[in-house]
């Protein structure tokens, strides 16, 4: 079997910053790999055109181009021409493009194409309250429209982008996976008190919470200190920088106890992940999220939101605990109940990491992918 990935993003150094989307497009794509299919990833706009394996992957990166009129159709016929060449040539079974800006609008291949839901423009718009711009919404509902079949990171997503859009289609959902054997605890030293944050500075993923949450979490342990890891955005309601916004809520006392990192390698996030005493990630959108799974995996109690996704993928109470990340006393709460009671985290972080094993490995998730694979290339 030979299946291709579209993306417009790929975590490589030669490529343009990757995010969620690409860390769990390239933990499938090896795992493919791992249980002998074969599998080419076409990289988009990207600065130059080459071709190169990783990891058994092969990836064949597009460069940008620009067109006159109607750059936006263009240069998808454009993608399309060049991935149809290496299907005729190849063997490629199956093209899977994710939901994100519409990438495979207007692209037709001979052999069936799925989009992967983990959250539109449309659907992360919806989350956090704004109206989506009219030419996102027609090229990402032209795409979703188009493809064969339809697959979501949790059904939550799933369900949701099939109301906005107005689909037909059934969707099946297939989980995120993690590599519980990459992703494992580490022996590190602890440091106490501490809190981390891990993942872009923007308000959809909660942060804006956070200095609330804090200010009431060191009214009570004075001592607790917070870390946030993750590059600045510019906030999409008021124009600033969030990091500015950020520290403009905080307490002074607070203020004092709070790091940013901006950017640290892979390796080193998950060192900090291991020192933490609590993870805190209180999204308001999601759709299975990679950083929570590493988080458990790492057998660390995670304190996030209760939002759709979240209860596919957490057991409140157990893996952690889940909050509205509105409610900035009950979240410290949880988190303070973490920081205060070792057993606890110890308890939490391991039936947390048993949990992912159980459900969201690489090898359970990988097996669902290859049979749903199997299905359309046979159907």
């Amino acid at each position: 079997m030979h299946i291709g990935f579209l993306t417009p993003e790929y975590p490589h150094p030669d490529f343009n910053r990757s995010g969620g989307l690409g860390t769990s497009i390239k933990n499938l794509a090896t795992a493919l790999v791992n249980r002998n299919v074969e599998v080419t990833v076409f990289v988009t706009w990207q600065a130059q055109d080459k071709t190169f394996f990783e990891d058994g992957v092969r990836i064949m990166s597009i460069a940008k181009k620009q067109h006159l009129l109607f750059n936006w159709y263009i240069e998808r016929k454009r993608i399309q021409n060049i991935i149809q060449q290496h299907i005729d040539t190849d063997g490629i079974q199956l093209i899977e493009a994710p939901d994100w800006t519409g990438l495979s609008a207007f692209m037709k291949f001979t052999v069936p194409l799925i989009i992967r839901m983990n959250g539109s423009d449309g659907y992360f718009c919806h989350l956090e309250g704004r109206q989506q711009k009219w030419k996102h919404r027609f090229i990402e509902r032209k795409a979703l429209q188009s493809a064969d079949a339809l697959v979501s990171a949790s059904s939550f997503t799933g369900q949701v982008t099939k109301s906005l859009f107005g689909l037909k289609k059934e969707i099946t959902t297939i989980h995120n996976s993690i590599d519980t054997a990459v992703f494992v605890p580490l022996k590190e030293s602890v440091r106490p008190l501490q809190i981390l944050y891990f993942g872009t500075l923007v308000r959809k993923k909660g942060v804006l919470e956070l200095p609330f949450i804090f200010n009431a979490i060191v009214k009570q342990v004075p001592d607790a200190e917070l870390v946030l890891i993750g590059k600045d955005n510019t906030d999409v309601f008021t124009q600033k920088s969030t990091w500015s916004l950020f520290q403009e809520a905080l307490s002074p006392k607070a203020k004092r106890s709070v790091t940013h990192l901006n950017e640290v390698s892979y390796e080193t996030v998950k060192t900090y992940v291991a020192q933490a005493q609590v993870i805190v990630l209180p999204s308001y959108a999601e759709a299975f999220p990679m950083t929570w799974l590493e988080t458990l995996a790492m057998e660390k109690p995670l304190v996030c939101s209760n939002i759709g996704w979240a209860k596919e993928l957490m057991i409140d109470g157990k893996t952690g605990y889940m909050v509205a990340p509105d409610d900035h006393n009950a979240f410290a709460e949880k988190v303070i109940a973490l920081l205060e009671d070792e057993a606890l985290r110890v308890s939490m972080g391991s039936y947390a990491r048993a949990h992912v094993e159980r459900h969201f490995s690489t090898a359970i998730i990988t097996k669902q992918n290859i049979d749903y694979y199997h299905s359309l290339i046979q159907g």
